[in-house]
């Protein structure tokens, strides 16, 4: 299967032209700029009408009216081959999802690392928002990743792990057990500078 990820749109979605082709396109939050509900409904809009077999998405910490919504509420009013995960999974051709998005609310209150340690080990593909810590995390001299994130990987191996968040540290690494991508779309200036990434599942 080949899937397309990409992240940190930030309300500019509709700039994106000519998206590579593939069978699932993921995105791992921060759909929106200001979080409003006509943003991520412009942006839902946009993401089940994009020509793609399979379609995932995630929240961000710049969504946070998602924040409370309940992902089967939402996936009522999205059509079958689209899917939002709030800290749940899909499994799609024999390929396990799971999505965790990123809300400070939930960071203050000590449920984030709750929700990650329910991360199950049959995961292949890890989806979220915020980056394990010292992958893919840095903005100027501080890593903002979560050192529990990167634990539970560890323990789960997961064959990806995609997300988003800091669009200083857009990249890829492979540490030969887990393939990390940071997707983020636009630059520290919310500028769009970088490209999907784009990997065949085999």
């Amino acid at each position: 299967m080949k899937i397309l990820h990409l992240s940190d749109t930030h309300n500019l979605h509709r700039e994106l032209i000519d998206l590579p082709k593939a069978d699932l396109i993921i995105h791992s939050g921060d759909i929106s700029f200001s979080g409003e509900g006509n943003e991520v409904m412009d942006f839902i809009d946009w993401f089940y009408k994009l020509d793609y077999k399979y379609k995932i998405f995630i929240a961000g910490n710049h969504d946070f009216c998602l924040d409370g919504k309940e992902s089967d509420v939402l996936q009522k009013f999205l059509p079958k081959n689209c899917y939002y995960l709030d800290k749940n999974g899909v499994r799609i051709e024999n390929i396990n999802f799971w999505g965790l998005p990123f809300f400070f609310s939930d960071d203050v209150s000590g449920f984030y690392d709750k929700s990650i340690e329910e991360i199950p080990s049959n995961t292949d593909i890890l989806i979220t928002h915020r980056p394990p810590f010292q992958i893919l995390d840095r903005a100027g001299k501080i890593n903002y990743g979560c050192s529990n994130l990167l634990k539970r990987v560890n323990e789960i191996k997961p064959k990806y792990h995609l997300f988003g968040h800091i669009h200083d540290s857009y990249g890829v690494v492979d540490n030969k057990t887990t393939v990390f991508a940071n997707s983020a779309i636009v630059n520290e200036n919310y500028k769009i500078s970088n490209q999907p990434f784009v990997f065949e599942y085999l």
